[in-house]
């Protein structure tokens, strides 16, 4: 596998894969090791299942005139302030569910940081091995070349499981990327999760919970590169002999298609859907200042639409509702800044008019001393020559 990098990236780019490495090696290395996740301390353990989240149903504490939460149909569902991590209400938050391709947000969480999106890579026919039949795909072709930017956004708007499979390539690999992201979920304190299959595919013994969605989509939109894909209605995505195609995001409550009224303020962030998950969904909105992280697991009533509408209901009544309800609880990490790490290129165009030539001497020294680390992890890198052409 070769990953090539514009001669006017590869100076950071060096830094953010030194960086990435650093991030990744010690999860790596637990995952060969074999360790058992340990789990939070035993006190911690029980002071956290004897919050009210851990409470079967519904779960909301009301002051005197607020309204009572919609009836939905959801299996699990939760409200929370994006800002702060107040969960204004939950119902069965913490039931672990398959979360079909919202998990994609936690796959985002832990690749974008390590491969930024100037990247130029030549898909092969290991990269878009073991597909799962029926996956949702942006048509990813084996023999072309293409930015990781493009990748992404086939991954945020298209969910597409081709985009996913070539990204954890380049990452280190398929078993790899899912113990990092398995160790990714545990950093944030989402435990409900256990990752199978980084895409989302339904795999036996992978679930994620309301809860846990919520952290993912909250840390997300701490990263500028994820907001940004993450709210993005079209793009345009490579076609064969250098042709493009549009490519739409698949969120209705985003881009209002198929008669789903576009939601005001939405930001964005990832729904899913498989025949096991049934559909699912993580929603932002801001609103006059505050922002809501919403969560819908697999409601049971109104067809296919019903997720979008379902979460809906929950947005305008946490609107109504913050700041006027006791929360039940919180999101780990509420209001904390980024992780410190790695960050990841601004998802643009490739550059044009490059004649910076070739890096200087104490770049090239860094990537040969870089090499070495990243074969360790399976990556082998190429630096070719960028000029826009």
């Amino acid at each position: 596998m070769t990953i090539g990098f514009s001669s006017r990236a590869v100076r950071s780019t060096c830094v953010l894969c030194v960086a990435g490495l650093l991030t990744l090696m010690p999860a790596a290395a637990a995952a060969r090791a074999g360790r058992p996740d340990p789990g939070p301390p035993g006190g911690e353990r029980a002071a956290e299942q004897s919050s009210p989240l851990y409470r079967s149903g519904t779960q909301v504490r009301l002051r005197h005139g607020v309204p009572g939460v919609p009836g939905v149909s959801a299996l699990s569902w939760v409200v929370a302030d994006a800002g702060t991590g107040e969960v204004l209400a939950a119902h069965d938050a913490h039931r672990e569910l398959p979360p079909a391709s919202t998990l994609k947000t936690l796959f985002a969480l832990t690749v974008l940081p390590v491969l930024p999106g100037g990247i130029r890579h030549e898909v092969s026919a290991d990269d878009l091995a073991g597909i799962g039949p029926g996956s949702s795909l942006v048509g990813v072709v084996e023999g072309q070349t293409y930015r990781v930017s493009d990748l992404w956004n086939g991954v945020f708007l298209n969910s597409g499981n081709d985009a996913v499979h070539v990204l954890a390539s380049l990452a280190g690999g398929w078993s790899a990327t899912a113990s990092r992201m398995q160790a990714e979920a545990r950093a944030l304190g989402a435990r409900d999760t256990h990752v199978r299959s980084p895409d989302g595919y339904d795999a036996p013994g992978q679930v994620s919970s309301a809860y846990d969605l919520a952290v993912f989509g909250m840390a997300g939109l701490r990263r500028p590169d994820f907001a940004r894909y993450c709210s993005r209605v079209d793009a345009m995505f490579p076609g064969r002999n250098g042709d493009a195609y549009g490519i739409m995001n698949t969120n209705r409550l985003l881009t209002g298609a198929d008669g789903v009224e576009p939601y005001p303020g939405l930001i964005g962030v990832k729904n899913g859907y498989t025949s096991n998950a049934g559909n699912t969904l993580i929603s932002a909105a801001r609103r006059d200042g505050r922002s809501l992280v919403v969560t819908v697991m697999n409601p049971q009533e109104g067809g296919g639409h019903a997720v979008y509408e379902e979460a809906r209901s929950l947005l305008d009544w946490g609107f109504e509702a913050a700041g006027r309800v006791d929360p039940v609880g919180s999101l780990p990490a509420a209001g904390a800044p980024p992780r410190q790490g790695p960050q990841a290129a601004p998802a643009v165009a490739r550059p044009s008019g490059d004649q910076s030539g070739w890096p200087g001497t104490g770049t090239i020294l860094g990537v040969a001393a870089l090499g070495a680390g990243v074969t360790a992890l399976g990556l082998r890198l190429r630096l070719v020559r960028d000029d826009g052409r």
